[in-house]
């Protein structure tokens, strides 16, 4: 976990909210209009963004945004929370591109969305 909580607290963080005015730890608001102010991070030079939640991975899959889903798969079950992607208007066609196993018994799976051509 120290690797992981290195990285995460030193990473450029991106909070989206309709709610704050001000963030802290290492983050800015992402202001605007969700869909071009995620369209203008995205030009921006690095490795990609990372996000996370519930509301948020819904509203850039509605919106075609997100260019690859990374899914930890933990050995545990928990039976209750709120659901991933609760809501999705329309089926979204995934291809496996990558997959991680964990001596945790955790599973890592990289996935792409299918595009098809002419809005199909």
């Amino acid at each position: 976990m120290e690797p992981f909580a290195r990285t995460i607290n030193a990473a450029k963080k991106y909070v989206v909210s309709s709610t704050l005015d001000q963030v802290d730890w290492n983050a800015e608001l992402v202001p605007g209009e969700l869909a071009k102010a995620v369209q203008l991070l995205k030009r921006e030079p690095g490795k990609g963004l990372l996000l996370g939640g519930v509301k948020l991975p819904l509203a850039l899959a509605e919106l075609e945004l997100i260019d690859e889903y990374e899914f930890v798969v933990h050995p545990r079950l928990a039976g209750r929370g709120p659901t991933l992607f609760a809501g999705l208007s329309k089926h979204i066609e995934l291809r496996l591109v990558g997959r991680l196993e964990f001596g945790s018994g955790a599973v890592a799976m990289r996935y792409e969305p299918e595009r098809w051509p002419f809005g199909l």
